[in-house]
């Protein structure tokens, strides 16, 4: 199966609209992740297959959780090679999006493919999440925060519950572990304003990897106090 068969069935599994265009967009973006991933390291997956599905039908199955609308605004935190939040928009144009990262080799890469892609109403933001969260315009602004593989649901909590508006969304991107890890975060998320509401199980076709969306909804404000500084998220994490 070609890359864009497998972008086709991947698509249709999670109820997704995708177009030639969309197609298109999806491998000039494969093109110039594999072309900068030889200067600077943002991926250790190289091969058609292996990026389709582990990063652009993974990035695909955050629509499974039914929270995303089209006028949605969303914060990507540390996205890295820009998954899921460049999918996310490829996949829906409408959306507004924002992608947090701390490494500027990283922004530059992110800033590239939105050039070359002709991608509208989508930021790059460098930055650490614990000093943009306190951000006017930042702070409880977005729809939806969400990140993956970035840490552990306590810890990423933390990071991402201050981007968001009440009556919004945190959704988590995780693999097995995902359950365990909500049980040990469930009073730093609602310590943070947030309520966790359900895991969904997102199968990526042809791969045994469980995949998990985690979905915390934002009921309440988040205390001014948090995130803290850089380096305490993660040492002292809220228990």
């Amino acid at each position: 199966m070609d890359i864009r068969d497998l972008l086709i069935d991947g698509a249709r599994k999670y109820n997704i609209d995708i177009d030639d265009e969309k197609i298109e967009k999806l491998i000039a973006y494969k093109k110039i992740l594999v072309e900068w991933n030889k200067r600077i390291n943002l991926t250790s997956i190289i091969d058609d297959e292996g990026i389709a599905k582990k990063h652009f039908i993974d990035s695909m199955s955050l629509f499974k959780s039914g929270k995303i609308d089209d006028n949605s605004t969303l914060i990507d935190v540390g996205t890295g090679a820009g998954f899921p939040g460049i999918v996310v928009k490829i996949m829906n144009p409408d959306l507004k999006v924002v992608l947090l990262d701390s490494l500027n080799k990283r922004i530059n890469f992110l800033n590239e493919v939105i050039s070359q892609l002709g991608l509208k109403d989508i930021e790059t933001i460098h930055g650490r999440a614990e000093d943009i969260a306190r951000r006017d315009g930042y702070r409880e602004s977005f729809d939806i925060a969400t990140a993956r593989a970035v840490a552990n649901m306590t810890v990423l909590s933390e990071y991402c519950l201050p981007f968001v508006k009440v009556g919004g969304y945190f959704i988590a991107m995780k693999g097995p572990s995902a359950e365990e890890e909500v049980n040990m975060a469930k009073n730093a998320i609602g310590t943070l304003g947030g309520r966790y509401l359900e895991i969904i199980n997102a199968e990526i076709p042809g791969d045994e990897l469980e995949h998990k969306i985690v979905i915390v909804e934002k009921i309440k404000n988040t205390d001014r106090k948090y995130p803290r500084k850089a380096g305490l998220v993660e040492k002292k994490p809220i228990k």
